[in-house]
């Protein structure tokens, strides 16, 4: 039950509490004893579920961190799509003559 602690060991232990602490104050004690008990407990499961929920989260970040990377690595390595031949812009360059400036040597 409590390891190496047998049956004698606890009668032992408990008469030398009532010889201690009085049959009055034995109750009150083994109260606040089981409520500190059930007190610790409480808190060492919130801070297991805590703790539980953290490396869900670390887990799940890791996850999205290595779905996006995956998906960057797949986008570099397809290729891009050619333009279409409409799309581009240099019929407008072609359409209207270049600003030509020439110099022009007079004899005066």
């Amino acid at each position: 039950m409590f390891g190496s602690i047998g049956m004698p060991e606890l009668i032992i232990i408990f008469v030398i509490a009532l010889i201690i602490f009085g049959p009055r104050k034995l109750p009150e004690l083994g109260r606040s004893l089981g409520k500190s008990l059930a007190e610790f407990k409480r808190a060492s499961n919130e801070l297991r579920s805590t703790l539980e929920e953290e490396i869900r989260l670390d887990e799940q970040k890791a996850n999205l961190d290595a779905a996006k990377a995956a998906a960057a690595a797949q986008a570099a390595a397809t290729p891009a799509p050619p333009a279409p031949i409409h799309a581009v812009s240099d019929s407008a360059a072609v359409n209207q003559p270049a600003a030509v400036s020439q110099k022009v040597d007079h004899p005066a």
